[in-house]
């Protein structure tokens, strides 16, 4: 029955995917629209090296902020914040809807009703939310190619494949820990809440982790550490972050499993 639960999920889903796929390009869209005024200007890179610390560290990848190149134009404007905060939205709502969703409506029932694992019906969704983050991804890697080529950014074929990668493997991670709550609680609410708490908390270690003494050697546990510590889209694929995402995802896809088959479920 894994096919039916991943058609019906891969259903319920192709709005939502349509609604972000629009806004991943209306915002590349508009970074490529402004970066031709900004292209080998020092100034706002000036600007920004004198803001505080704190600041820079927490809107700025690792390489720090350079307006200069189209690289690093769109590492502090895209990659840092909101690249990964639209798909963290997405991941999110995908993983606490998949199970959780189901017990807020009341509609559990009636798909349990049908000749469905509990294994497969949460392995199903899940897939369906990891191919969403993935088609999300590619268009948002196409969508970078087109208008950095139109405003002139010169963004390597290869290394914006990275970035994108290293991004989705994020959104997975996240989506998984959202879905992972749902599972073993029910609770719709919860299961975000949990997901947008530990997005946080890793985005602030990796931030302060640059400034922060006693913070530093924790530094390397934040998920966003593993997305963008080593600047994947100056440098290319690093492999053992995105192995190590994969590894905590899948891990918490078979805890959610785990938890889901033991759990009497309401109604």
């Amino acid at each position: 029955m894994l096919p039916s639960v991943i058609v019906r999920a891969a259903r319920d889903q192709r709005r939502s995917i349509l609604v972000w796929t629009a806004a991943l390009v209306a915002l590349v869209a508009m970074y490529a629209a402004v970066y031709p005024s900004l292209k080998g200007n020092a100034t706002y890179s000036k600007l920004i090296d004198e803001m505080p610390k704190a600041y820079r560290a927490l809107f700025s990848v690792a390489s720090g902020a350079d307006f200069t190149t189209g690289a690093g134009y769109l590492n502090t404007e895209l990659m840092s914040f909101m690249g990964p905060l639209l798909v963290l939205l997405y991941a999110v709502g995908a993983g606490s809807g998949a199970v959780a969703g189901e017990e807020d409506r009341h509609t559990m029932d009636m798909v349990l009703a049908n000749p469905i694992g509990r294994g497969s019906l949460v392995v199903g969704r899940y897939m369906v939310l990891a191919g969403g983050v993935i088609a999300l991804m590619a268009v948002l890697w196409a969508a970078l190619l087109t208008a950095g080529a139109a405003a002139g950014m010169g963004l390597p074929v290869g290394r914006s494949a990275a970035a994108v990668g290293h991004l989705g493997a994020l959104g997975m991670l996240f989506g998984a820990l959202a879905m992972l709550t749902g599972a073993a609680t029910g609770r719709l609410g919860l299961s975000r809440a949990v997901a947008a708490f530990g997005a946080v908390a890793a985005y602030l270690l990796n931030g302060f982790g640059q400034l922060v003494g006693w913070i530093r050697p924790l530094r390397p546990l934040s998920p966003f550490y593993l997305y963008n510590g080593h600047d994947p889209l100056r440098t290319g694929f690093w492999m053992p972050g995105i192995l190590v995402s994969l590894a905590l995802t899948a891990l918490m896809v078979t805890a959610a499993v785990w938890a889901f088959r033991r759990r009497d479920v309401v109604a």
